[in-house]
Parts: C-alpha cells; structure tokens; sequence
C-alpha cells in the first residue's frame, strides 16, 4: 500500500499481514512474493479470473495452506501459532462441502461456535440462543433438523453464512458466498455486510467475480493489484451512529431487508 493509507492506517491494528508470501503447487506459480495489509474494520473485495490465487490466498489466511515462502500474521501473530480461531468466521466456496457430510442444518451452524480449545465444551442456552437467531436471520430455521446433504445448493450456503456468523467474528472471510442464492437473497445478504462494516466492529475480506456489486460499495478502482489479483479496500475506521452493536441486530436486519424484498 502507499504511504497515504500507511499513515491513515498506523494507529489500527493489524488484522492480516501478507508478508513475502508466495505458494506454488507442484511447481507451479500461483502467488508470488505478494505483500499486502488488512487493518481492523477495513472491507477488502478481491477480484481475479480463475486460477489467479484467491482461493488459494484465502486458505493460507485461515490456516489450511502454509505458504511455500513468506509469512501471513493474524491479528499481529504468526499464522502457524495463532489459535485463537474462533475470532475468524470462513465460508469456503461450495463446491468445497461433502454433500454426503452426516450432520444436521443446526449441527454445522452450532460448529461455528468452537475453535480447537473449545471442542468438548457443554453447549450452554445462550450457545443454542445464539443458533437459533442465525438461523432465523438466514430464513432456514425450518430446515435446522434436515441432514445437509438432502438440501439444495443455496440452501447449503445459507446454512454456511449463518455458521460463520454465529460466533461474532472479528475478521469474516467470504469465498463466493452468494453462489446458487437467489438475486433477492444476494441483495439482502450484501445490504447485511455493508451494515456490518459500517456499524460494527468487524473486518471483511470477500472474494467475489461481481465487480459491479464490489465496486459500487468499495469504489472503481483496486488499491493494488498483484499478478492476477486486484484488492479492493474500503477503510471505515469510525463507528457510524448505531444505537445496537451486537451480531443479532446485523442478522436482524439481513432478516427485514430479505423480508421486503420478498
């Protein structure tokens, strides 16, 4: 980034550095010796054909993927030694899921709910308190006792946002999350998020092939761009005048949104 967003920047943590890192897959460049910066409440829309990286990129974000070179931080720690997980909310891409994954709707969302250390606590009434408003806010809580498996492909991904959304996550990383969801869903899920950066306390990065949707939020033109991906950063580092902060507020309102639009 350039010294005008460094100096914007220098008093906000850190919530992502990619540091030097480059990864190649049997011998195969897919990134190289990239260098970019998240800061805490930034919206980073990441554009690319495919092929380019972004998914790559994001899973070595979450920890799936070690970089061949370079270094990615977490909130200012080495990835390889962050644990504290539950801070990240991840919605992989689609095709990602096992159809065939013998868990019920309200069983994958309640796993949102626990990093490594958590494992084998005992689900308290706020846990299923905090499951049965995402659920309501992704409209699917008529579906929370159906195997996952048996549901459709839009059907799936909501059951995935509201995971990702259940444990209040700081940072929310977002592979294609709006594919095989209807239009109107789409609208109500991204009138969601930009209430979400605006008003509360969490760092977006969405990987998207909707430059329109992207660019009409974040504006035309990427921050940097780096072999064939193009990072789109929005910077809203001043809470907006909200009166409610919490996570159930912003899944409300992706709830009344998607309700008018139907």
């Amino acid at each position: 980034m350039d010294s005008n967003v460094n100096a914007i920047n220098g008093c906000h943590q850190s919530i992502v550095t990619i540091d030097d890192v480059s990864f190649f897959y049997e011998n195969k460049k897919v990134i190289e010796r990239l260098n970019f910066d998240i800061y805490e409440r930034d919206f980073v829309g990441l554009i690319g054909s495919n092929g380019a990286g972004k998914t790559t990129l994001l899973k070595m974000i979450v920890g799936l993927l070690k970089p061949s070179a370079g270094e990615v931080r977490l909130f200012e720690q080495p990835a390889g030694s962050f644990r504290d997980w539950e801070r990240i909310g991840y919605v992989p891409q689609k095709n990602a899921f096992n159809p065939l994954f013998p868990a019920t709707v309200r069983e994958v969302v309640l796993s949102g709910l626990y990093g490594k250390k958590k494992m084998l606590r005992r689900l308290t009434k706020a846990d299923h308190q905090k499951c049965d408003d995402a659920l309501y806010a992704m409209r699917i809580e008529d579906l929370a006792d159906r195997r996952i498996g048996q549901l459709s492909g839009g059907q799936q991904q909501r059951v995935f946002l509201a995971r990702a959304l259940i444990n209040n996550p700081e940072l929310l990383i977002l592979d294609e999350p709006t594919v095989g969801i209807d239009a109107e869903t789409q609208a109500g899920f991204f009138n969601m998020i930009k209430h979400m950066h605006q008003h509360h306390h969490i760092t977006f990065i969405m990987v998207s092939h909707d430059i329109d949707m992207v660019q009409s939020y974040i504006g035309p033109e990427p921050a940097q761009k780096s072999g064939g991906l193009s990072f789109y950063v929005k910077h809203t580092h001043e809470l907006q005048d909200c009166k409610e902060t919490n996570l159930t507020h912003s899944m409300q309102q992706l709830r009344e949104t998607a309700e008018m639009l139907g």
